[in-house]
């Protein structure tokens, strides 16, 4: 999880993250990660559009976001 947070640091690129907040609650974040903590990362969160604070142990999963490119039909054409 620490090598996908310093790669998007480092890269400018772009995290989708389930997380689950203090009170249980379960979501899906798109983020970039502004710096990277001991217990905790420094993100700009695209859903809310602020900066937050995520405690790394109420990461469920982490993966790159990718940009999925659709197939165009031929009508389209």
């Amino acid at each position: 999880m620490d090598g996908l947070f310093a790669r998007s640091l480092d890269k400018n690129e772009k995290l989708v993250v389930i997380y689950m907040d203090s009170r249980g609650e379960v979501s899906q974040r798109s983020i970039r990660v502004m710096d990277v903590r001991a217990d905790d990362i420094l993100v700009y969160c695209f859903a809310r559009e602020k900066v937050r604070t995520l405690k790394k142990d109420r990461i469920l999963s982490v993966f790159p976001a990718r940009t999925v490119k659709r197939r165009r039909s031929a009508a389209m054409e």
